[in-house]
């Protein structure tokens, strides 16, 4: 299923993860990237609906009775902000949601709230530093938002605690096939389930775009325990380290060498066969692939894989550089290759598989 082979043209493609990407969707507040991907989605699937957490749900029949029934799923939250105090100075104290490096912070700008507030990220000048501020990297309590208000009561009547705050980051299509944006992990995932509902397959294919991912799989709980299928696959975002001098082994995976194939992590273990088939399809249909050899992390399959009798899981990857910030990094070729193995694998399912 390569780009030019689905109802998707390359300029579509683009335009869409543009739309994805750009859209604001920190953890518990989804509801935007929900209702883009609802309008997207409603005239590609056979059914769609929302669950009580949120997650968004798109089934596409398959045309042969007996066939496997697949979950695919993609998580729509990115990590961010939310507010926990308005200081008499007019600044704002957040805490994150999701992990977030603070290093990263500084000077980063905001959107707040349903109005997409401006903001910026704030810290104490460089030259009015002690030594041992210095010395150290910053930590999250050591920075503030600012929003350009004077004091307490001015901050008062544009925010108030708990509003979110996401990345005020636009996409950008940059150097050799290359990407970059905010929220990649996991909006290349959402593209992928959108891309898989404009074709048709053997079994039934029930697309998940999950919500709470980032603080612990909480959407994808839900899913694992009211969703009964055959097997699952999870389509996510992960990190790639591999600049600088790093060894071999943990660099985790490369940008441009395909998509990651997950054997493990921290939440789940691959099921060998259905590893066995993906690397099969991906051989068979010519789709760059590569191992994610650091065992780090966790995503949805971790929630999906024991909940309601257990499911076979597999999780397949596209490399991220810079994952987590406000500028995240990518290939198309890898994000490309994603869509491609998946469409493959639900393309070839046939009644016994595993």
């Amino acid at each position: 299923m390569a780009i030019n082979e689905t109802p998707l043209a390359p300029g579509n493609v683009d335009d869409l993860l543009k739309r994805l990407t750009d859209c604001a969707g920190v953890s518990g507040d989804e509801a935007r990237v929900r209702r883009l991907i609802e309008d997207i989605v409603t005239p590609l699937a056979d059914e769609v609906s929302t669950d009580r957490i949120g997650n968004l749900i798109a089934v596409k029949r398959g045309t042969k009775p007996g066939a496997p029934r697949t979950l695919l799923c993609a998580h729509m939250d990115e990590v961010g902000l939310i507010i926990s105090g308005i200081n008499d100075n007019g600044l704002l104290s957040y805490d994150t949601v999701g992990g977030i490096d603070a290093r990263a912070m500084v000077s980063k700008r905001v959107k707040l709230g349903a109005s997409g507030l401006p903001g910026v990220i704030g810290a104490k000048a460089i030259h009015l530093q002690t030594d041992e501020e210095y010395a150290r990297a910053l930590r999250h309590e050591d920075l503030y938002i600012d929003i350009g208000a004077k004091d307490k009561a001015a901050a008062q009547k544009l925010v108030a605690l708990g509003d979110y705050a996401a990345f005020d980051s636009e996409f950008m299509s940059f150097g050799d096939d290359k990407i970059r944006a905010k929220a990649l992990d996991d909006r290349v995932g959402c593209l992928t389930l959108i891309r898989v509902l404009s074709g048709s397959y053997p079994g039934d294919v029930v697309c998940a775009f999950t919500v709470q991912e980032e603080i612990g799989l909480r959407g994808a709980q839900v899913i694992g325990q009211t969703i009964d299928v055959d097997l699952a696959l999870t389509l996510e975002g992960t990190a790639a380290n591999d600049l600088g001098d790093v060894p071999e082994h943990l660099t985790v995976c490369h940008l441009g060498k395909g998509m990651a194939i997950s054997f493990m992590d921290r939440a789940s273990l691959g099921h060998t066969g259905l590893i066995k088939a993906l690397k099969e399809a991906a051989t068979s249909h010519g789709i760059p692939w590569q191992v994610k050899r650091f065992v780090s992390g966790g995503n949805d399959a971790g929630a999906i894989q024991t909940a309601r009798g257990a499911k076979p899981v597999a999780v397949l990857s596209v490399p991220c550089r810079y994952i987590h910030s406000h500028a995240s990094v990518a290939c198309r070729a890898d994000i490309d290759a994603q869509a491609r193995l998946t469409a493959a694998l639900l393309s070839g399912l046939e009644e016994g598989f595993l």
